[in-house]
Order: structure tokens, then C-alpha cells, then sequence
């Protein structure tokens, strides 16, 4: 789920980590326009702010806003390995979608459509911008000027959308079979009576509430404790040994978590308490955010609604934020 979870410093950097469901039709999106400002000693600095050096030129395609890619990579400041998809993902890339870039500078959305299919690069940023722009920072990073942040990234293969979204299909309606006998299984196993909701995941309602239901577009607030179908925990806001014991706030129905929150969430009032089984398909898929969480994991989530309200309004682009 994005954000569930504290995700790795390289994940946030990659502002767009598509963990959404395959869809069936092409989606638009308008591209940004980004050009070169200079290149300084093998390094090329682009308008947004990010800088790149390509170590192996492949001869492949350049991917465009709405392409899927595969690839490689690996965060660091310094000497300090913060992330690595070959140890996360067991040596194997992982695919997210191009798509138009969340942050006005320094956003990898950009660079990677710099790269061609079988480049090996570096993207470098400073670290203490993306620290100001809310990544999870470790307590020995030096946060002064002068300080980089650098994403090794290998771009391993280029797809289009019509190819990409058609394997993901076919993918996807595989595993949620195959989601779907291990969900019978482990609630006959358990004498669990779960409701089969028309997306494919389960639900049990420990308690109903007596407030609002949440809506697409309102901000929800919710306890929760994510674990694996063995009974391992995974992560948990109500648990002091994940270290974040406060309410966890996202705007429903905006792709800011998993789908499975995002439709079962979406079923909750205010008050409500409910136990959430989530086929892979709607979770992480074959992309791990951690080693809790096996490749093609069914996750189950306690969750309860603490509080529903309007979300906050972000600025545009033309309006300055208030002080």
C-alpha cells in the first residue's frame, strides 16, 4: 500500500510507485516539459533540478508519460545503502508506470525519460530537499547543504500501456484465482464467515459504527495492524514495536494506498471496525515493499475508522501556499 508502510527513502524519490490494479483501457496523461540546462563533467542538470550521468548507454527506446518500465535500483547517500529492489525483490527488477511528475523539482519522473531501455545511470539530488519534501529520514543523515541523495537506476525493458495493461490482466485474474482458493482455505480453517465483495476481497465486520461512511475524496483516519496469511505482523500503528502508534490519515479513493484499502476502507462508518483480506492483485503484487512481505502476498488488515472529513484542499501550481 503506498504509505501504509514507512517506504524506503528510494521509493518516495520515485514519486509514482503504480501499485494499482491492471486497467483494461489506455489512460491519458499530459507530459512535462523538461529540458537540459547543462552538462558539467559527465553530468547532465535538468530544469526540475535533478542531475544524471549515464554509466552504460543501452540501445533501446526512451520511455514516454504513460510507458511502463522495469528496472533495477538502488538508493544511497554516501556509502549508506538505504534501499536495493536486488535484495528487496530477490534479484529481480520491479515495473511501475511513467507518469507526470508529483514534485516541481527534482522528480525521477522526469529523468527516466531521459534514459533509453539497457541504460545504467545515476540520478543525484540534494538530500535535505527531499527530506523537506517529507521522505523518511534515518537519524545519522547530515542534513546540510552539500549533502546528495543518489538513485542508481538500470532500465531494464520499455513496454507501452496497451502491452503492459495486457499482462497485468492476464497476470492479475491468475493470481486472484489462485488468491481465492488460499482465502477458502484459511477461512475453513478457521471457522471464518467473510463477505466477498464484487472486487475479489473479503471482509468481516467486527463492529459497526454509528458515523458518516467514508466517501471517495474525504480524509479518513484509521487504526490499523497489516499482517501476512501465517500470522506474522508486518506493520501496525497500534503496536509500539513498529514505532508510529498514531492515526493514519489518507484522502480515499486517490490511489494514496493499496486498492484493497482503498475499496474496503470505502465500505466503513466512522466507529466501524472490520478485518480486511486482500488478494496480492489488490496489495503489492509481485513488488515486495519490504522483506515481511513475500512476492504475491494475500495481506490481512485490522483496520478501525477513527474519523472521516472533508480533505484539505492542496495549492495549485498558481496559488502560494499560506504561511
Amino acid at each position: 500500500m503506498k504509505k501504509i508502510l514507512a517506504l524506503p527513502i528510494a521509493l518516495f524519490a520515485i514519486s509514482s510507485t503504480d501499485t494499482a490494479m491492471a486497467q483494461n483501457q489506455k489512460e491519458s496523461f499530459v507530459a512535462n516539459t523538461v529540458t537540459v540546462v547543462k552538462t558539467e563533467n559527465g553530468w547532465t542538470e535538468l530544469s526540475d533540478g535533478l542531475s544524471y550521468r549515464v554509466w552504460k548507454k543501452g540501445t533501446g527506446k526512451k520511455p514516454q508519460v504513460g510507458d511502463f518500465i522495469t528496472i533495477h535500483t538502488k538508493a544511497h547517500v554516501g556509502d549508506s545503502v538505504l534501499f536495493s529492489s536486488r535484495v528487496v525483490n530477490k534479484n529481480e527488477p520491479f515495473e511501475l508506470q511513467v507518469r507526470p511528475p508529483q514534485q516541481p523539482r527534482y522528480d525521477l519522473m522526469d529523468g527516466f525519460q531521459m534514459l533509453s531501455e539497457g541504460d545504467s545511470a545515476t540520478f543525484r539530488m540534494p538530500l535535505d530537499t527531499i527530506l523537506k519534501m517529507g521522505a523518511p529520514a534515518a537519524p545519522w543523515m547530515k542534513k546540510e547543504a552539500g549533502v546528495m541523495f543518489d538513485q542508481e537506476i538500470v532500465m531494464v525493458k520499455v513496454k507501452g500501456q496497451a502491452e503492459a495493461f495486457k499482462e497485468k490482466a492476464a497476470k492479475g485474474k491468475a493470481q486472484m484465482e489462485a488468491d481465492e482458493k488460499l482465502l477458502k482455505a484459511y477461512f475453513a480453517k478457521n471457522n471464518i464467515k467473510a463477505i466477498k465483495h464484487p472486487s475479489g476481497m473479503y471482509y468481516t465486520m467486527n463492529k459497526v459504527g454509528t458515523g458518516d461512511t467514508a466517501r471517495i475524496g474525504k480524509k479518513v483516519s484509521v487504526n490499523y495492524t497489516g499482517k501476512t496469511m501465517d500470522g506474522k505482523k508486518f506493520d501496525s500503528n497500534v503496536d509500539s514495536a513498529f514505532k508510529h502508534v498514531e492515526p493514519f490519515s489518507f484522502n480515499l479513493g486517490q490511489g494514496q494506498v493499496i486498492p484493497g484499502w482503498d475499496v474496503g476502507v470505502g465500505l466503513l462508518k466512522k466507529g466501524s471496525k472490520a478485518t480486511l483480506y486482500i488478494p496480492s492483485p489488490m496489495a503489492y503484487g509481485e513488488r515486495s515493499p519490504s522483506a515481511a512481505i513475500p512476492p504475491n502476498s494475500v495481506l490481512i488488515f485490522d483496520v478501525e475508522v477513527k474519523d472521516i472529513k472533508d480533505a484539505e484542499v492542496a495549492p495549485t501550481q498558481a496559488q502560494e501556499p499560506k504561511n
